[in-house]
């Protein structure tokens, strides 16, 4: 398929370009600067109604609910703009210690309306007071709940696009527009790339996207994203990892890894602006979809994202304590390294700049050891970005497990588990996922690191 037909062919929602399965059900990005513009009064008209009665914003998001926030929240330099994607009780107790709850504004995003941790979280902030609103795709059991707790607003997600390349939809302009971000600039910025991805030649997502499949095709299949200031690479690695990483095959993103390596290619952010930061959400949406076209997968499902989940479950609905315990060492799973292989770090701890400081020194330690790219992220954060690579794509991966001692329990209303067991059984889940799919895993303690 030459280069022009391509282009023309995914605008056309042809979903022979894929798999030829369901494709053209999940392409509403394509359409959502345009659609999202002709809203950006009514986030407004939302932002500056509670812009005098509140002093703190918290997002309560995972996956593609939270890291488009998280990237903007980094790039505009929001310090009241808070985002909540994890379970570690510390981390709870620390955002909320904080707040005023009576004067911040909660909002619960989740596509589906199920996700467990943003309902966890819903429940336990809401239970404390606060002003409220939610993103949510219409008839989800969010939408329902918001109705009932009498939310401010609820802001519909459009069905037709999935949770990663939400970015350019409410579930990014919402939190946008509640931090003050000219999200009317943002979106032209987009709709200006969205027109250039139609283009033949000069195609910006063309480009990118035929460079990341022909890389893979020659073996480079770890994508070292340039850093910046803003962490793109966050939101970069779920759109590569969930979108590719599946039927044994997949891109690996590395934000900050160095690209000098014979699996290795480099991609550059271009956010020399921080209003690009539209243009560039869409250019990598567009990236991706060509990449999964040259890889030959559906780059809008996520088929093995589940199976954690389902393992998580089972294990909180025995009551029995989750098995955290040491599994072998580093040392064991660094001398399995082989050409071509990559280090993920996994990290259920409590998010902080100690933790981040620990696990780059056991970053570099494993790089020396095994002359791999690594990859590092926070659990269950990582759940609903990287997870679906770790499980469907190529069995590539030396995946180190880091757990560490979550504190005083921390009770979630209606449950009979606290955060404390929830991220615990998350990270015996994964764990037990990793291991049915033959990976190579082990697991140690963050004293220990």
């Amino acid at each position: 398929m030459n280069p022009r037909e391509l282009v023309e062919r995914i605008w056309a929602r042809d979903q022979a370009v894929w798999t030829g399965t369901d494709e053209a059900r999940w392409l509403g990005w394509l359409d959502e600067p345009w659609r999202m513009r002709e809203d950006v009064d009514l986030l407004l008209q939302f932002a500056d109604s509670v812009v005098d009665r509140v002093d703190d914003v918290v997002l309560l998001g995972m996956g593609g609910s939270s890291l488009a926030p998280e990237v903007l929240r980094r790039t505009f330099r929001q310090e009241a703009f808070h985002v909540l994607d994890t379970t570690h009780p510390q981390a709870i107790r620390s955002l909320e210690s904080k707040l005023d709850i009576a004067r911040t504004l909660f909002v619960s995003a989740s596509k589906s309306g199920s996700t467990l941790e943003t309902r966890s979280h819903t429940d336990y902030f809401h239970a404390k007071g606060g002003l409220w609103a939610a993103i949510t795709d219409p008839g989800s059991a969010l939408e329902e709940l918001a109705r009932e707790r009498g939310f401010l607003a609820t802001f519909p997600g459009e069905p037709t696009i999935g949770g990663r390349y939400s970015a350019l939809s409410p579930f990014g302009m919402v939190p946008a527009a509640l931090m003050g971000v000219d999200v009317a600039r943002l979106l032209d910025r987009a709709r200006e790339m969205a027109d250039a991805c139609r283009l033949a030649e000069g195609n910006p997502g063309l480009e990118l996207g035929l460079s990341l499949g022909d890389g893979w095709r020659e073996g480079r299949d770890k994508i070292c994203v340039a850093p910046n200031p803003g962490g793109f690479g966050l939101w970069v690695e779920q759109l590569l990892a969930e979108s590719t990483g599946k039927n044994g095959r997949g891109l690996v993103p590395a934000p900050g890894e160095a690209a000098d390596g014979p699996d290795r290619q480099a991609q550059e952010v271009r956010v020399s602006d921080a209003y690009e930061l539209g243009q560039e959400f869409f250019r990598w949406e567009f990236a991706t979809a060509v990449a999964g076209a040259v890889l030959e997968i559906n780059p809008f499902d996520q088929p093995d994202v589940q199976a954690a989940k389902d393992q998580t479950q089972r294990i909180l609905a025995s009551g029995d304590e989750p098995a955290v315990e040491p599994v072998g060492s580093p040392e064991e799973l660094f001398a399995q390294a082989r050409e071509g292989d990559y280090v993920a770090i996994l990290a259920f701890v409590n998010p902080s700049p100690e933790a981040d400081e620990r696990l780059a020194t056991l970053a570099r330690r494993a790089a020396q050891a095994t002359g791999c790219v690594v990859t590092h992220g926070y659990g269950p954060r990582y759940l609903h970005s990287t997870g679906q690579l770790h499980k469907g794509g190529p069995n590539t991966g030396l995946y180190l497990q880091v757990v560490d001692d979550t504190g005083d329990e921390l009770s979630i209303p209606g449950q009979p588990f606290g955060f404390g067991k929830l991220i615990r059984a998350q990270a015996a889940g994964d764990f037990e996922s990793l291991q049915e799919r033959g990976r190579r895993v082990a697991r140690i303690r963050m004293e220990d690191v």
